[in-house]
């Protein structure tokens, strides 16, 4: 009774929602969508499979939704769109204080390094606001900048095994519903729920929100699931961090974005609960509180079947066959943390600290790369952070401690040296029993424990539309890991020319290569001494705006993957894309052509999506790729969009593994959105 009771509660609180939006009549301001997908290509051209590019592409809508104040904003808030050099920050900050507050954003045109080029890339992200205007309240939803309803429902037209063998609990098709109500700089409202293929309930997943902000002492106020990101992410890490790829200045470092609203579909990855934020002259304190369950895998339980012992925490949030739903919601996790940030004209001094309280006790396998990772219920994580300005240079830094005693730290800068030379420098060290389960600070591993690094950026611009940048990064891994039955060491280095002669053509040429050390598969020569293996990655991307309304895009890829001493593994795709707008609509298209030896030399593509959706499968075996995706504005307040997508193989009869294995060589996903704007 009492689950059932929970599911009506759920059920009530959607309804709830979707009839609030429904019967609202607010007045949207319409304001110019951005593209996410170029934005994405351009800081991360190569994907990596342990990325999370879906908070990145939340964290972009966000800016998007709560663009900046050019008259307000300071240069952390502007060093985190990731688009602006020191100088040109610095150019900006003092164009302000020099004649005063920005009347209208053409006046972008006469601060000192901003070209046509670069004001382009930020509007999206800045204005100039009416605060005469801001303050003539007329009621919350005709205020509300952002008010949609969105429904979307996807499945693909095979049937995986899962499905057939009668594994899966649920149906085949997947839905996700987001409501979001919100004006910048002031509220925000939202709430999205999920069901994914093959799970049961429509709310398997649910996130919900209730932020408001700057009112009177109080900068900031979110209840219900929530990011935190202070410093340079040892302690509080908010989401995604662009770390390396194309753009190798700006995303080495990280900035004080303070509380932000969870709006990702990646489950287990957020706080639920309360934080705050209040300001008193130059100083402000957050506090936070977070009590949420969360998927585990258990390894013993108590004799009332409560679990007491679990091994790892489970992040996919996958609940379609018994044993998944079994570990369901069973670890109850609770988060009490501080922070406090000091601010002068200069200089920003933080300290932060979570403490990590589990129902249950953490014991990871007795493995030996297992040693010194965090076992136990409690743990406490505290330390301290600074940046500072001078002249054109922003040096930075966080050191932290871990209840076992592992110390993590990372510092650097990122200097403007001529306006068409740019240097980013980072150290790094974190311990290998450093515990910081919320914490992603600058590294080459998914989480800071066991390594050590220097990283070295360079961007140089020897005349407009001319960028040549690279990156050098050296690291060591003072302790085992998982396949690495030694300490290890790697480097990894990336050169990228691209030029944008005017605003029609776009192309660049990239290529990065990464040496790191692994056990060889399958253990061929009985050894516990990691081999060498390498990894290579050819790019090629030509853009051509033809007309306003069509667009072409070209990009060929050559990776290549090796164990020491073994039969090199290569991979090649060609890729076509094709974008049109006629009227009302618009349509973006793909055919791939992909060839790879083998797993080890896939090829990882980004692929254009329905908003708010984001798309990066491997491409390997040897086959073609094709999808289509047409947005129609049927009217002022509804869009709608589909996407087909196909992929086929011919080098083997089947798709997948597991119970997600298609027993047929292609694989075909159909897609469809509707939002209406309220």
């Amino acid at each position: 009774m009492k689950r059932i009771f929970t599911h009506n509660r759920h059920g009530l609180i959607f309804l709830f929602l979707v009839l609030l939006a429904i019967v609202s009549k607010a007045q949207q301001v319409r304001r110019p969508e951005i593209n996410p997908d170029e934005f994405i290509q351009r800081l991360v051209p190569a994907q990596q499979e342990d990325v999370n590019y879906e908070e990145f592409y939340e964290a972009l809508f966000q800016f998007y939704q709560e663009p900046l104040d050019l008259n307000n904003a300071t240069a952390d808030e502007l060093r985190s769109l990731f688009l602006l050099s020191e100088l040109q920050i610095n150019n900006l900050i003092r164009h302000r204080e020099s004649t005063g507050d920005f009347l209208t954003l053409y006046e972008l045109q006469t601060v000192a390094g901003f070209d046509l080029g670069v004001i382009r890339s930020i509007l999206p992200f800045v204005e100039v606001r009416d605060h005469i205007r801001k303050e003539d309240f007329k009621g919350i939803w005709r205020n509300a900048v952002e008010n949609y309803l969105l429904i979307r429902a996807d499945r693909t037209l095979e049937s995986a095994k899962g499905f057939t063998d009668e594994k899966y609990a649920g149906s085949r098709t997947r839905i996700y519903t987001r409501y979001r109500l919100s004006k910048p700089k002031d509220y925000s409202l939202g709430f999205i729920s999920e069901k994914d293929q093959g799970e049961k309930s429509l709310l398997d997943y649910y996130s919900f929100h209730l932020q408001v902000q700057n009112k009177g002492i109080l900068k900031n106020l979110v209840l219900g699931d929530y990011l935190v990101q202070f410093g340079q992410g040892l302690v509080f890490s908010a989401g995604f961090a662009a770390g390396k790829g194309g753009e190798p200045v700006y995303t080495t470092r990280r900035s004080n974005l303070g509380i932000r609203p969870y709006n990702s579909l990646v489950e287990n990855g957020s706080f639920r609960g309360a934080a705050a934020t209040l300001k008193s002259g130059k100083t402000e304190w957050t506090l936070m509180f977070s009590n949420r369950k969360k998927d585990a895998s258990i390894t013993e339980f108590e004799d009332d079947g409560a679990a007491a012992v679990f091994s790892s925490m489970l992040m996919s949030g996958l609940h379609r066959t018994e044993t998944e739903i079994a570990n369901k919601n069973i670890i109850h996790e609770q988060n009490y943390g501080a922070n406090m940030v000091y601010r002068s004209q200069r200089t920003q001094i933080g300290l932060s600290l979570i403490y990590t309280h589990l129902g249950s006790e953490y014991v990871k396998r007795d493995l030996p790369y297992n040693r010194f990772e965090f076992a136990g219920t409690a743990n406490l994580v505290a330390g301290s952070n600074i940046s500072y300005s001078w002249q054109n240079f922003n040096f930075f830094g966080e050191i932290a401690r871990s209840s076992s005693g592992g110390i993590g730290a990372t510092g650097g800068f990122v200097a403007s040296l001529h306006p068409k030379l740019e240097w980013a420098f980072n150290l790094r060290s974190y311990d290998k029993d450093f515990h910081s389960f919320y914490g992603a600070a600058f590294g080459e591993n998914s989480r800071n424990i066991n390594e050590k690094g220097i990283y070295n950026g360079l961007k140089y611009t020897p005349k407009k539309g001319l960028v040549l940048s690279a990156f050098y990064d050296n690291f060591r891994f003072p302790w085992l890991k998982y396949l690495v039955d030694a300490p290890s060491s790697g480097h990894d280095y990336l050169f990228r020319i691209g030029y944008q002669p005017n605003k029609k053509v776009n192309t660049y040429a990239q290529y990065h290569f990464e040496q790191k050390q692994k056990n060889l598969p399958d253990n061929q020569t009985h050894s516990d001494v990691p081999v060498n293996i390498y990894r290579e990655t050819w790019m090629c991307t030509y853009e051509n705006v033809v007309k306003r309304t069509l667009k072409f895009q070209s990009r060929i890829q050559y990776n290549t993957s090796r164990y020491e001493n073994t039969t090199k593994s290569g991979g090649l795709a060609f890729i076509q894309d094709i974008e049109s707008t006629f009227r009302r609509i618009q349509l973006r298209s793909r055919i791939a052509f992909f060839k790879t030896d083998s797993y080890d030399s896939r090829v990882y593509a980004y692929e254009n999506d329905v908003l708010y959706s984001v798309s990066f499968p491997a491409y390997y075996g040897k086959g073609i790729r094709l999808y289509l995706i047409g947005k129609v504005a049927v009217s002022r307040r509804i869009d709608f969009w589909l996407r087909v997508s196909q992929t086929r193989v011919s080098d083997r009869e089947s798709i997948g593994s597991g119970t997600d294995a298609l027993n047929k060589p292609q694989k075909t996903d159909v897609k469809v959105q509707l939002r209406y704007k309220l």
